[in-house]
């Protein structure tokens, strides 16, 4: 069975991606529909050897359409309209925004770790934040073994997390241009800064790792804590991650476990110089840890490095993983 599949935002860079891996993983597509802004709207865009017209997102358009599956990849203001317009014409929508992701009517979903959850969508499954999606990838199974009782993440995040425009940034701020999306420059300098700063004085990227940590684990009273950063490296986010378990680890058990996980390639042998770097694993998608040891500070801990390409893995892979779920489900 072939399916009709749209991809919202197909423009942006997400977007892009979206396509590409969508290509790669040949999904099943009857036909493709391919949604932007008006500014966007009839530009020509190449999939798989055919040229499709860009379509203006618009509720007509929507609605004249035949759609089995949404890809979102265009803001949280333009989820909140037309998710449910596509999922009232009867497609799945997989949102890569903000909007939905702490919806409790709303699936949130990292297909290595939680696919039942995409079993009770009512039409929305929300794609979770980037830095959250390679975190909990190589915490679950830890999880599940020895139960997690603290987490402490620091994050080193890409300018491409932000966009085109703090990919440009980068590019310009190394010719000496002020910055135009970040409030500080970004080359040659570190940003303790991402997204807003909320009331209780973390961020709002800080606040999403934690709630949505929770959310995707299942565990309400696992203890987190977050500083996430934004550093001047094109793609891929790093992430030092600090854990802290119920139940008595060991190394060899750690690595074990994280060596059989789904989605994960442990890259863990310093004394020969190898861990994973952010140029390491560009374009790829699994979650490469590294630099795994005991943290002697606590009863049962470790410290962990993970790090993932942010656009693959961190969106428009996890977003196409879903689709490849609700397609294989269909198909039995």
């Amino acid at each position: 069975m072939n399916y009709n599949v749209a991809v919202v935002g197909a423009t942006g860079m997400v977007g892009r991606k979206m396509l590409q891996v969508l290509a790669e993983r040949k999904l099943p597509i009857n036909e493709l529909y391919l949604f932007a802004s008006a500014k966007s709207a009839g530009k020509k865009v190449e999939f798989m050897g055919k040229e499709y017209t860009v379509i203006e997102l618009t509720e007509e358009n929507v609605r004249s359409r035949k759609t089995d599956i949404a890809l979102f990849s265009a803001g949280a203001g333009t989820s909140k309209t037309f998710a449910p317009i596509f999922a009232d014409c009867g497609a799945v929508v997989i949102d890569n925004s903000s909007q939905w992701r702490m919806d409790p009517t709303v699936p949130l979903v990292v297909p290595e770790v939680n696919p039942y959850d995409i079993d009770w969508n009512k039409g929305i499954i929300a794609n979770p934040n980037c830095s959250t999606i390679q975190a909990v990838v190589a915490l679950a199974p830890l999880h599940r073994k020895y139960r997690i009782k603290r987490i402490v993440y620091s994050t080193y995040q890409a300018v491409s997390g932000a966009g085109v425009l703090g990919y440009t940034d980068l590019e310009e701020g190394i010719k000496g241009a002020a910055p135009k999306k970040f409030p500080k420059p970004i080359f040659g300098n570190v940003l303790p800064h991402i997204d807003v700063f909320l009331d209780n004085g973390y961020t709002k990227e800080e606040q999403k790792m934690i709630d949505e940590t929770r959310k995707i684990l299942g565990d309400q009273s696992i203890k987190i804590t977050a500083t996430t950063v934004r550093v001047p490296v094109y793609y891929g986010h790093s992430e030092s991650i600090n854990v802290e378990f119920y139940n008595p680890v060991t190394l060899e058990g750690v690595v074990d476990t994280l060596k059989s996980a789904e989605g994960v390639i442990v890259m863990d042998d310093c004394k020969n110089g190898v861990y994973p770097t952010p140029l390491d694993i560009a374009d790829t998608d699994p979650v490469y840890v590294g630099r795994i040891r005991l943290d002697d500070s606590v009863e049962s801990g470790i410290n962990l490095w993970v790090v993932a390409d942010n656009i693959r893995k961190g969106a428009a892979t996890n977003a196409v993983q879903i689709a490849e779920r609700i397609i294989a489900k269909n198909n039995k």
